[in-house]
């Protein structure tokens, strides 16, 4: 080699200059590029992976994406954390941005005053104590005003509700509204329609005639009943629709009904089958109507919430009660021991019992339903008796206990909204909503029949009677086309179908000692009389 700065003669001469930028403290220089992520990896390719989990699985220019499971506990922990911290706004804030913040919603309230004061100011209220509220100076009507000043009406929602004893306050609206129709109700009134109310011997209409064709005095059910076929007489006397048809009991000569047009009738079923005998007495629509054990008796209940006794034979008002709430349906317990008492199914989904000779004081309560009262059916000679409500259920009670012993609740159960027993007194029946009448026993049980479901009519939207003729042959509801439906008991079959007006028939009642007699009503506010 030549001298010191001359180059070997086998190498060219080459010049290079390499230029690195320092790298700042917040970033770092990574030695490889987004293409080298993205090549496959090095090496045979694993035969039992999934190549899905290999997409999800990949480098990224942000680092290394992978998926990973956690137990629902610990991710209910950790959302608890934060949501405790206030969200996740204030996750990463530091400890002292949230003390001052917790101090600034402190200092929005009020003192908690001193644990010795009882009253007055500076009185403890501790962790009740108030946000503070905006201060303003009370202007009174007729002072004057500043020119640069003005005044803003401002309603304070926050008032104080305590009242100092013995103030004198209006009553809330609805119970002045309340107030209001009990005193428009007035006195009850009776009025009789007929020639006379008494005969040459001196016996009314309650006396049942024996100078017919039928006598009225056999055994209800000791004959063979028949479907009725044609339509022998109409009784007008309503201005609005029938609520209620019963028929009197055992001689069955006389009818009464309840209508919504707030009044009672009863209508003579033989001789010149003239309107006898109105009462009235309720401020709006009679819900339902019943007759005790002997007929001498009989309660009406209505939407003015009140529950009122009547004198069959003279008008006479004999009691009133109410519970405040509106009276669906009220039944005279069957059993002679009990013939005094009744029970009434109300809009409160409570079943109250009444003594008729204790007057308006509730004997007994029973308090299980979670809807309005539909339905109550004595059953076993007054000493249980079944009910059903809006809430889809149905349960049997013993009479006096407030407790049911029975409690069917079923996923394809409808609401039932009438009810009548057999003549047998084995089975109940009852009006589904879902068109159709099932049949529950009435035995220890209570379990439904299966074999008898009755179909064929439309019921669905309204409340409509059922019931099942003296003898247990047949039985027979309503229809809201207008039509009168009925069924074979024992084949379920659907025998005939009288036409009984253009709107819903909502009241049917087999006559207690004719073969085929039949009354219906309804919505039209007429009364038929099929035989």
């Amino acid at each position: 080699m030549s001298g010191f700065g001359e180059y070997p003669p086998n190498m060219a001469p080459q010049d290079a200059l390499i230029v690195r930028q320092e790298a700042e403290p917040d970033h770092a220089v990574v030695p490889y590029t987004g293409e080298d992520l993205a090549r496959p990896k090095v090496g045979p390719a694993n035969p039992f992976k999934d190549e899905t989990i290999t997409i999800k699985r990949k480098n990224l220019l942000t680092g290394m994406a992978e998926e990973t499971y956690i137990s629902e506990h610990t991710f209910r922990s950790k959302h608890r954390a934060i949501e405790r911290k206030g969200g996740p706004e204030r996750e990463y804030q530091t400890g002292a941005a949230v003390k001052e913040e917790n101090a600034r919603i402190r200092s929005a309230r009020e003192g908690k005053g001193d644990a010795t004061v009882v009253e007055g100011d500076g009185a403890y209220v501790g962790p009740w104590a108030r946000y503070r509220r905006d201060e303003y100076e009370v202007v009174r009507e007729g002072d004057e005003l500043a020119s640069d000043e003005e005044y803003e009406e401002v309603t304070d929602p926050e008032g104080d509700d305590v009242v100092e004893s013995g103030t004198v306050l209006r009553a809330p609206e609805a119970a002045l509204a309340r107030r209001k129709e009990v005193e428009e109700m007035g006195e009850e009134t009776t009025t009789f329609h007929g020639a006379e109310e008494t005969d040459y011997q001196g016996r009314t209409y309650m006396h049942v005639p024996q100078d017919l064709d039928v006598d009225l005095r056999k055994e209800p059910g000791s004959f063979t009943n028949y479907i009725p076929k044609k339509q022998i007489h109409t009784w007008r006397g309503h201005t609005k629709a029938v609520t209620a048809l019963r028929f009197l009991p055992a001689s069955g000569h006389l009818l009464l009904s309840a209508s919504a047009d707030s009044t009672v009738k009863i209508w003579d079923v033989y001789h010149d089958r003239g309107l006898l005998r109105t009462y009235s007495g309720h401020a709006k629509a009679v819900s339902d109507a019943t007759f005790n054990n002997t007929g001498t008796q009989f309660l009406s209940a209505s939407f003015d919430r009140q529950i009122k006794l009547w004198d069959t034979e003279t008008g006479t008002c004999l009691g009133r009660f109410s519970t405040g709430k509106t009276p669906h349906v009220v039944r005279f317990n069957p059993s002679p021991e009990h013939a005094h008492e009744f029970v009434a199914g109300m809009s409160d989904k409570k079943i109250v019992q009444w003594d008729t000779r204790a007057g308006n004081e509730i004997v007994q309560e029973y308090d299980h339903h979670l809807a309005a009262i539909n339905t109550i059916t004595f059953v076993d000679e007054g000493r249980r008796f079944m009910t059903t409500s809006d809430d889809k259920s149905l349960r049997a009670w013993d009479y006096n206990i407030p407790v049911p012993i029975k409690y069917i609740a079923e996923p394809y159960m409808y609401p039932m909204t009438r009810a009548t027993p057999h003549p047998s007194g084995k089975y109940v029946a009852f009006q589904s909503s879902d068109n159709q009448i099932v049949v529950y026993g009435a035995n220890d049980k209570f379990r439904q029949n299966r074999k008898k479901s009755y179909r064929g009519h439309n019921n669905a939207g309204t409340a409509i009677d059922v019931s099942v003729s003296p003898d247990g042959q047949f039985l027979a509801s309503g229809d809201t086309q207008g039509f009168v439906c009925f069924w074979d008991w024992k084949t379920c079959k659907m025998y005939h179908k009288l036409k009984a007006g253009d709107q819903a028939v909502t009241c049917v009642a087999w006559h207690p000692q004719e073969t085929s007699k039949f009354a219906s009503a309804g919505a039209e506010g007429d009364i038929r009389y099929w035989d």
